[in-house]
């Protein structure tokens, strides 16, 4: 259910852990300029909070399937986070809820965790599997932590943890296009009412923008090749479904020219999804922010699945002067993990504390 602030306020103090607020997007810079759309197309008008707000209570009504997401590393997340009964801990990723359980089991029962997610499936999702635990609820960007734990009256917590990958589960829902192996409606979005779709971005970018877009978060050096491929294609017939944009990408590029490990949409899949959801706008506000509301010795822990995303955090934890870097490599999952769970094998988990900041004078 969606609260008001005083409701919100008064349930942390109850025994109800279901209670659920919705925190509006902190508007980072668009990742996607308005420049960037191809000439005549028409702007979407910008979703009103009160709509939103409005889908998320009618989401949030509805049975959903249970999750088969199964967190990545999590006995170095607890060794490194060492949650202690009564205090208060943020999953700024509550996905499955998996590591959000093992950490509220060991605060509990005087502390809590606080999940936030964009995605309101998510949120159905680990509330069925949390339930009787203590934990609040938030459909909040991950960089909208500060908004959160204003509307919760928390000035201080004791560690965070993200998890910047994507669950199972939504590699499961064939309604977003997440997974390019099961055929559905090009989305990609974690907040389907916020935004564009992955589709709009497909059907009217320039060929221009939408190379320089598969380069910069896909990494992809046939960009180019794939830009013209898709605005070729989509003269005849728009772009809609992930199952067509794979396709028309694997035709397009020649074969001496594909990746040898991965399939040759996983670069652009990521790119468009990176840019849809603002992944990495999202992850830079929340790197500035999040220090300032832990505690001293306070940790924060990140799973980070890319270069892209790596490369940011590894550079706020060493020149953020409020946080000491503990890990001068990436932690990585082990042998035993990756046989039991394939996808950790590119999860790289790095972590820092929270410490004093010495007066310059």
């Amino acid at each position: 259910m969606i609260m008001t602030h005083s409701e919100f306020s008064s349930a942390k103090r109850s025994d109800d852990s279901t209670a659920r607020v919705s925190i509006p997007f902190f508007d980072p810079a668009s990742a996607i300029p308005d420049t960037a759309v191809a000439a005549g197309a028409e702007e979407e008008e910008s979703t009103k909070a009160s709509d939103r707000d409005a889908v998320v209570s009618a989401v949030s009504a509805t049975h959903a399937e249970p999750t088969v997401h199964i967190p990545i590393m999590p006995e170095p997340i607890l060794a490194a986070l060492v949650p202690q009964p009564g205090q208060i801990f943020v999953d700024g990723t509550l996905g499955g809820g998996g590591h959000t359980e093992l950490i509220a089991r060991r605060v509990a029962p005087n502390g809590w965790v606080i999940g936030l997610d964009r995605d309101p499936k998510a949120l159905d999702r680990s509330q069925q599997r949390l339930a009787g635990l203590p934990v609040r609820y938030a459909q909040a960007n991950f960089c909208n932590i500060p908004e959160v734990l204003e509307q919760l009256q928390v000035t201080q917590i004791d560690g965070v943890l993200l998890d910047l990958g994507l669950s199972s589960d939504q590699l499961a829902d064939r309604e977003r296009g997440f997974s390019f192996s099961m055929d559905g409606p090009l989305d990609l979005r974690f907040d389907p009412t916020e935004g564009k779709s992955a589709s709009q971005l497909v059907n009217r970018l320039s060929e221009e923008h939408l190379a320089d877009l598969i380069y910069q978060y896909g990494e992809d050096r046939n960009s180019r090749i794939i830009a013209r491929a898709i605005c070729a294609q989509r003269r005849l017939v728009p772009i809609e479904t992930a199952g067509a944009l794979a396709e028309l990408i694997r035709h397009a590029i020649p074969a001496a020219r594909r990746p040898k490990k991965i399939d040759p949409a996983t670069q652009t899949f990521q790119a468009l999804r990176i840019a849809v959801n603002e992944e990495l706008k999202s992850l830079e506000i929340a790197l500035q922010r999040i220090p300032e509301y832990m505690k001293i010795g306070a940790k924060i822990a990140i799973l980070s699945f890319h270069s892209l995303e790596d490369r940011r955090v590894k550079e706020a934890f060493r020149d953020d002067p409020r946080l000491k870097n503990l890990t001068k490599k990436p932690i990585v999952a082990d042998d035993a993990e990756l046989a039991a769970n394939p996808r950790a094998r590119s999860a790289k988990l790095r972590i820092a504390e929270r410490v004093e900041v010495e007066d310059p004078r």
